[in-house]
């Protein structure tokens, strides 16, 4: 396969598209959410479950797998796929995200960053050519640079010069990328982070670098950091203008319905985030009809499915009742179910994006959806 992202259908009102990922292990149709597996386990899921949930890709961390159960383990095992025995696509976030907020805990240096674990208290380094090397243990099919996101709100100057580090760190890595080979005998892509904070002088200027290195990809980072929503969609907007149209676009760690749907609006093709998982086990469901806090009385005596409009045999065949009993109960069960519902409707909110993008109501049926999803 000589193409890696192949755009399909442009919206005629909006930037938003259709496209096919091709990797050796799988295709991956876009607008796609990718559940996130941070220690090799979407949680509360088996794989099974995500195969049953037609999940095309999952997401890792690479601080984490590097932590435990570690390289060693990695080069035992044969890479993650078989570690997990999953055959379907796996993009690995380089862990930049989870290093920098230990904060206190982390020293950076041009060369990369010292850390402490979280777990026994070891001391670490990351180098942008380290964290390419622990990828290619990994054998994740998609990997991230390393990269310094920085907190919000940051001072213009101290975001200028944490971008200048990270476009030093993406040079490095891609250099050492392309002089390294995949270990498992499957191709392995390789995507750039733009950064830049809220400052879309700062991000036009990073992702116009950033192109000129030519990644596989192009994602964006830096934000869903507690910036107001209208911020976020106008530097995703400032990001996507700038990102070739061959290109596959992804949104870091974003987040709500409405983020998504707004998103898919900017262009963005790939979307992670731990809400459906980490709201599930809260009490908290999303379905067709809104969201629902599942721990409410008023679901006590309701024998409504939980979800009839998405297709799943979860959503289809237990109660709302039965589902607000275990929660209520503390049963694993009940995290089980919660977190199949929730990660079932991102992919139907995907996968119908994706169709209405193809029918050209896209525009139209994004609107009437979000005015009356609650």
């Amino acid at each position: 396969m000589n193409i890696f992202f192949e755009p399909k259908i442009q919206s005629k009102n909006s930037k938003a598209r259709t496209g096919i990922i091709h990797t050796d292990h799988g295709d991956i149709p876009t607008p796609i959410f990718m559940p996130v597996g941070t220690q090799g386990t979407v949680k509360a899921l088996t794989q099974r479950d995500l195969y049953e949930l037609d999940a095309k890709i999952i997401l890792g961390n690479t601080y984490h797998l590097y932590l435990r159960p570690g390289n060693e383990a990695m080069k035992f095992y044969g890479g993650i796929h078989k570690f997990i025995n999953w055959e379907r696509p796996v993009l690995t976030d380089s862990g930049g995200f989870q290093v920098f907020s230990l904060q206190e805990l982390r020293k950076i240096s041009p060369d990369g960053v010292k850390f402490k674990s979280h777990i026994d208290g070891s001391m670490h380094f990351f180098s942008p050519q380290s964290v390419v090397d622990t990828q290619r243990l990994i054998g994740s099919d998609i990997i991230m640079v390393l990269d310094e996101c920085v907190p919000y709100p940051s001072e213009y100057n101290y975001v200028k010069k944490s971008a200048e580090l990270s476009l030093k760190w993406a040079k490095e890595s891609r250099t050492h990328f392309l002089e390294t080979n995949p270990i498992w005998g499957h191709k392995q892509f390789q995507f750039a982070i733009a950064q830049g904070g809220m400052y879309p002088d700062l991000r036009r200027d990073y992702v116009e670098q950033m192109v000129d290195i030519d990644f596989d990809g192009y994602a964006i980072g830096g934000l869903s950091v507690g910036e107001p929503a209208e911020k976020m969609y106008e530097i995703t907007n400032i990001c996507t203008d700038y990102i070739p149209k061959n290109k596959p676009r992804y949104l870091m760690g974003v987040g709500t319905p409405e983020n998504l749907l707004e998103s898919i609006s900017l262009g963005i093709d790939m979307f992670d985030c731990v809400m459906p998982t980490r709201n599930a086990r809260n009490g908290q469901i999303f379905t067709t009809h809104g969201k629902l806090n599942i721990r409410n009385a008023k679901f006590k005596l309701n024998d409504s499915p939980i979800d009839s409009g998405i297709g799943f045999y979860t959503s289809e065949n237990y109660s709302l009742g039965y589902l607000r009993h275990l929660i209520m109960s503390d049963e694993i069960l009940g995290l089980q179910l919660a977190s199949l519902q929730n990660i079932a409707f991102y992919l139907w909110l995907m996968r119908t994006a994706r169709e209405k993008i193809q029918s050209g109501e896209f525009d139209i049926w994004k609107k009437d959806f979000l005015d009356s999803w609650k």
